[in-house]
């Protein structure tokens, strides 16, 4: 008795230690554990069959594609190098080309599929001509540009600057048009000739969502957004019917998508499977491809498709299975995409994007229609895709890496 007595604060403060170890263990199992996302492939590709349909409604993200292993392709019409490389995406390591050795800003490819772009460095605006040299597209230097928002002709761009101040402006007429600061989120008509946006007044009571001319001209109000402009997503859909999104909570793990006309139409809306949501059109604006986050499937993004035009609104929904961005993918035809998807990612990466700026991308082609998944290339370096680009003919695939923002491009025949 009197032993424990004698020790009975040293007792008290071991025990105390270890609580905090235990909780401090826990904390790092729930939050902070990597996730594995799928294995990698390394030299030969893989496809999973059959995408899930998630119905009218639902929100189940179960995996139910199996385990998510890639099986083998045997017998491989083009082999690799003797050094286990390809220089044409074959699914596995595969050689990547360096397009360009500066920093870009928000890059494109033109109606004829080469690439344009902004040099974060001389403060100039090229395209590459047919043996990759680049073009001057205009003399004139834009020095400092925040953000660059491409017309669907290409021949014209929305430049925004850190200090709020906002142009248009024509490279083949060489015209400048100043827009509005208090103007943003731009998206140009599928015809390039005007655009939607949110005007963001000091005043809640004067926030709008509006459509104008491309010089700023006959601004037409469409909706009042108030306090809710952080869940408006203007975004002018290639059909032409819809112009802008915008997102209502239901509850803690579902949204539901509403659709905005030009006249006031009264559309359907969409029940999405989480919170975070990006977003983008089909080639022929028929269906939404979004991402989003949810607390069931460990805060990670994954990606979803669904019907979004006129009655087949919130039809044929599909769970993709892929753990990845919106961002992240692109409209290759409307019914094929590639996307880049995480190694592995962080629990919480939905939440924290941020958790998977580190993280190497590997790349993907969905078949929207057969449901065909495929991996067709691990990258022969650590990159952190950010956006991709494939042209119509689907010869290569070019794509930015987050932390040089320089291009690159892989063949993909």
């Amino acid at each position: 008795m009197n032993f424990f007595v004698r020790f009975k604060k040293i007792f008290f403060i071991i025990l105390f230690l270890a609580l905090i170890g235990l909780i401090g263990f826990l904390i790092y199992r729930t939050f902070f554990q990597a996730t594995v996302i799928g294995p990698v492939a390394s030299s030969t590709p893989g496809t999973i069959n059959g995408l899930p349909s998630a119905g009218q409604g639902t929100n189940d993200l179960t995996n139910s594609n199996g385990s998510g292993t890639l099986p083998d392709n045997q017998g491989l019409a083009n082999p690799v190098g003797t050094d286990g490389k390809s220089d044409v995406a074959l699914g596995g390591v595969t050689n990547i080309k360096t397009v360009t050795d500066v920093s870009t800003l928000n890059p494109t490819l033109n109606n004829n599929g080469s690439v344009q772009y902004y040099n974060k460095d001389d403060g100039r605006f090229y395209t590459l001509d047919n043996n990759g040299k680049p073009v001057l597209m205009s003399d004139k230097v834009f020095y400092n540009v925040d953000k660059v928002v491409w017309a669907p002709a290409k021949d014209r761009a929305i430049l925004e600057y850190p200090d709020g101040n906002k142009i248009l402006y024509n490279f083949t007429k060489g015209e400048q048009v100043t827009l509005p600061a208090h103007w943003t989120d731009f998206s140009f008509s599928p015809d390039s000739n005007q655009i939607v946006s949110k005007s963001i007044g000091v005043d809640p009571e004067n926030r709008w969502l509006m459509v104008s001319n491309g010089d700023g001209s006959q601004a037409k109000a469409l909706e009042i957004i108030g306090t809710k402009d952080k869940t408006v997503y203007p975004a002018w859909s290639p059909n032409n019917q819809i112009v802008a999104t915008y997102t209502k909570g239901v509850d803690f793990n579902r949204q539901e998508i509403y659709f905005v006309g030009l006249n006031g139409e009264n559309f359907k809306s969409t029940m999405i499977e989480g919170r975070g949501l990006q977003s983008q059109w089909s080639t022929q604006g028929d269906r939404l491809l979004y991402s989003v986050y949810n607390s069931s499937d460990n805060y990670l993004p994954r990606l979803w498709i669904v019907n979004a035009q006129g009655d087949t609104i919130n039809t044929n929904r599909i769970d993709l299975n892929l753990a990845t961005w919106s961002n992240k993918c692109t409209f290759s035809s409307n019914t094929e995409i590639y996307c880049a998807v995480p190694e592995n990612l962080e629990k919480g990466a939905g939440l924290y994007p941020e958790l998977a700026d580190k993280t190497k991308d590997n790349l993907y082609k969905i078949d929207l229609t057969s449901g065909v998944k495929k991996l067709i290339a691990v990258p022969d370096g650590a990159y952190n895709i950010s956006q991709i680009m494939v042209p119509e003919n689907q010869d290569s695939l070019y794509f930015t890496d987050k932390k040089t923002n320089q291009i690159y491009s892989v063949k993909l025949k």
